[in-house]
């Protein structure tokens, strides 16, 4: 059980359920059971971005990039100039395949890190999607670069307009993932557990009444606060005559 569908039968006990099931059905839908009838399916709300043949999480993308680029650095060895550099790099999507992206960041690299002159900070853009921030460290360390973590110039966005679009993907790549098996239960339910704006306050319920309606078929949409069970918000299914979209 991992730490969204965690979050998600914490939910389900606050609401007084008691016969919740875990995989009925083994590794396929639903994610859990109640009372026997009610199917509940749970999925992290995440900012994700589109590929050729589906969505996937920025993080999905950017977590193994950074892996790479860390072993890179490792792979250059030590200073050669008596100290070491932080790299910091800002990312924006399309990135292009490693194999084409890793000659590009090395080669960049080495010509800083064998230019004797090289004593100030200084920034390098690697065709249109990394910028690397090259700080000078006030120590010198074991290589000559040194990961300094990175930015991702397609995460952020206003809170509700991230939640909107990342709810239509969600909720899409869900109702097509039970189609197969939606006969076998007469009510299903689908608990978001909100990783963009962790859940609506109450400053912000009206505005998401208002316009985050968003045509559906399922039973119930529960947008789940993760850091709190008792906070959750229901996404009204839209008509066709009050789309709020």
């Amino acid at each position: 059980m991992d730490d969204s569908e965690k979050a998600a039968k914490l939910h389900l006990e606050y609401l007084g359920f008691e016969g919740i099931v875990y995989e009925p059905d083994g590794n396929v839908p639903p994610d859990f059971l109640v009372n026997g009838r009610i199917a509940i399916e749970v999925r992290r709300l995440n900012q994700n971005e589109g590929t050729e043949s589906k969505f996937r999480g920025l993080e999905e993308g950017a977590i193994p990039l950074q892996m790479k680029i860390g072993r890179l650095l490792a792979s250059l060895g030590p200073p050669k100039s008596g100290f070491s550099w932080f790299v910091h790099y800002t990312l924006r999507r399309p990135v292009p395949a490693w194999d084409v992206l890793r000659p590009a960041i090395r080669q960049h690299l080495i010509a800083f890190r064998d230019h004797r002159s090289a004593s100030r900070s200084t920034t390098i853009k690697v065709a249109d999607c990394i910028q690397i921030e090259l700080i000078r460290a006030s120590n010198a360390h074991a290589t000559c670069f040194v990961s300094g973590g990175y930015s991702d110039d397609d995460s952020g966005g206003w809170v509700f307009e991230e939640t909107q679009k990342n709810l239509r993907l969600c909720i899409e790549e869900k109702t097509l993932k039970i189609a197969p098996v939606r006969h076998k239960y007469p009510e299903w339910w689908l608990i978001l557990v909100d990783r963009i704006g962790y859940g609506v306050d109450d400053c912000d319920r009206q505005l998401f009444h208002k316009h985050l309606g968003i045509r559906h078929s399922w039973d119930k949409v529960i947008l789940l606060n993760p850091l709190n069970e008792r906070s959750a918000f229901e996404i009204q299914s839209a008509s066709d005559d009050n789309p709020a979209e």
